[in-house]
């Protein structure tokens, strides 16, 4: 269906713009302005040829586009371009990426070409332009750095970004803008400083933009106190600023602090915006401020006249589910004034899960019209912990019907300027043997400390002996003793996962932080947990 629909748009295309410009041809250009609406109608079938890989239309409308002259339009040749890729036609894709060059050099004309593919997030098409450029400019390298960052290659983004420092073109505060929350992203504190004194070496000029991006970058990669350090230091007269300093204090579980920097913005006459009651609600949420967090969600609409959206909703039913108050959660669901979404209902499961209350995560997972793994493994886990195995390898069948594979758990440590990444059980590493000699003694020492594994959290019915072999190789784990292997005693231990820390690695963690007189500081997809002398900042509660 969506293949003849991109055929009927195309047969009426030719006859419509004839219509309306009889005396066009591929080479009378003085009537391409006249045109440049026209050309929306040729990128809108490109977009349907992308949809349904019709190769014989994106042909086609290829010869419209040189026929009626817009062969060498830059946003049309780079949708030409990603609808052949789109198609499997690599070969042709990149015929028109050569032909690009054979008809200009001009920087303007291929900087917005490369911005066409980074917008519709075909990063190996414009990388393919940018490696072919004979010039480059700010904004050339600023599209590329961005455009990684958008489609979370953040890797790409940084090793990018040091080409740039050694070519002839030097970084201007957007490009610092753009690589910022890449760093972010990677939770980097070595390059979150280099990058931070670059800036000062380079005079880069600092705006709210900048010094939002700074303490955002410096919260995400552990390096809170430089965030508040920047905050204290810097004019504070946009509310981003402020946004970025509560967001910050609010995953690092500085609940009364990020509350303290929200009162302090009524001294300084800054009016907080939706994203401030978020990032304070979050806050509440992570600490289990109930009465706080229902105060701040109050003063939204009575105070400040802002009307709750989907994400403040999923924010007060996660901070009441968190504390265990199903019911009054579920009420505030029920009770909206607008639709709930997937955001609000996702909250929710996570709550049942949490409290292991099957029957309302059925209620949740029957609205979440688009399920994803993670809806699945938490509707499975929480049957798990009421042992219902059959209700559980019952979701598991669902998910193999439709094709949905459980999202691998990662964690990473950066060492000798590279990421190290470890699954569980992973033995790929180069360096798998001391890490597992090193893994393998920690195990033995928390276990004559008292430690028992949590068994109950392997959420599958085989025997306890494998429940526990299991729990002892979790990526964090591994990420840890790799990170022990290559620190001197004393020195804190940085790590990053992708999804939340599981209870046992949290307790197992808690005891290594004594056991060895380390500080471990753990960012898992919702926070970060800093383990010293045996207890955690998160306070057991997340």
């Amino acid at each position: 269906m969506q293949r003849h629909g991109a055929r009927r748009i195309g047969s009426q295309i030719e006859m419509g713009v004839k219509r309306s410009h009889p005396f066009c041809s591929a080479t009378s250009l003085p009537w391409h302005h006249e045109l440049s609406k026209d050309h929306q109608i040729f990128r809108h079938l490109l977009e349907a040829c992308k949809l349904s890989s019709d190769i014989r239309t994106a042909t086609e409308t290829h010869t419209r586009i040189i026929r009626f002259g817009y062969g060498t339009h830059p946003s049309l040749v780079a949708s030409l371009i990603s609808a052949y890729a789109h198609c499997d036609r690599l070969n042709l894709a990149y015929k028109v990426v050569d032909q690009v060059f054979n008809w200009t050099v001009n920087l303007v004309a291929l900087n917005k070409t490369l911005h066409s593919f980074i917008k519709s997030r075909d990063s190996e098409l414009a990388r393919k332009v940018f490696d072919k450029m004979p010039d480059r400019d700010v904004v050339t390298w600023n599209s590329m750095i961005g455009g990684y960052v958008d489609n979370g290659r953040f890797e790409e983004a940084l090793r990018l970004f040091t080409m740039m420092l050694t070519s002839n073109v030097v970084p201007d505060k957007f490009t610092f803008a753009s690589v910022m929350p890449g760093c972010a992203k990677l939770g980097s504190l070595p390059l979150a400083q280099w990058l931070h004194q670059l800036m000062i070496d380079m005079r880069i000029e600092v705006n709210y933009i900048l010094v939002a991006a700074m303490i955002d970058m410096y919260s995400k990669c552990g390096g809170i106190e430089a965030a508040k350090s920047i905050f204290e230091r810097v004019q504070r007269d946009d509310v981003s600023i402020w946004n970025s300093m509560i967001n910050g204090l609010a995953i690092h579980g500085f609940a009364l602090d990020a509350i303290a920097v929200f009162s302090k913005m009524d001294f300084e006459d800054i009016t907080p915006d939706a994203i401030t009651f978020l990032g304070v609600l979050s806050a509440c949420s992570h600490s289990g401020l109930v009465k706080e967090g229902q105060h701040y969600f109050d003063l939204m609409k009575s105070r400040y006249s802002i009307e709750p959206q989907h994400e403040h909703y999923g924010s007060f039913v996660d901070l009441l589910g968190r504390a265990g108050l199903l019911e009054e959660a579920y009420a505030v669901i029920t009770s909206m004034p607008i639709e709930p979404d997937v955001i609000v209902w996702r909250a929710y499961l996570s709550a049942c899960r949490t409290h292991k209350n099957p029957e309302m995560g059925e209620v949740a997972i029957a609205h979440i019209s688009r399920l994803r793994s993670g809806d699945y493994v938490l509707l499975s886990n929480t049957y798990c912990s009421q042992q219902q195995w059959d209700n559980a390898q019952r979701v598991r069948e669902m998910m193999k019907k439709h094709g949905v594979s459980k999202k691998k758990g990662i964690s990473w440590f950066e060492w000798g300027g590279r990421f190290h990444r470890f699954k569980s059980g992973d033995r790929s590493h180069p360096e798998t043997e001391p890490i597992y000699k090193v893994l393998g003694g920690l195990i033995e020492r928390a276990k004559a400390e008292g430690f028992v594994p949590k068994r109950e959290l392997v959420m599958m019915d085989v025997s306890e002996e494998e429940k526990e072999e299991n729990l002892c190789y979790h990526s964090e784990k591994l990420a840890l003793a790799f990170g022990i292997l290559k620190t001197g005693p004393g020195t804190e231990v940085r790590i990053s996962k992708n999804l939340r820390i599981c209870d046992d690695c949290h307790n197992w963690f808690s005891l290594v932080s004594r056991m060895l007189n380390r500080v471990i500081l753990v960012r898992d997809r919702i926070r970060f947990h800093r383990f010293e002398g045996g207890l955690c900042s998160c306070g057991d509660y997340w």
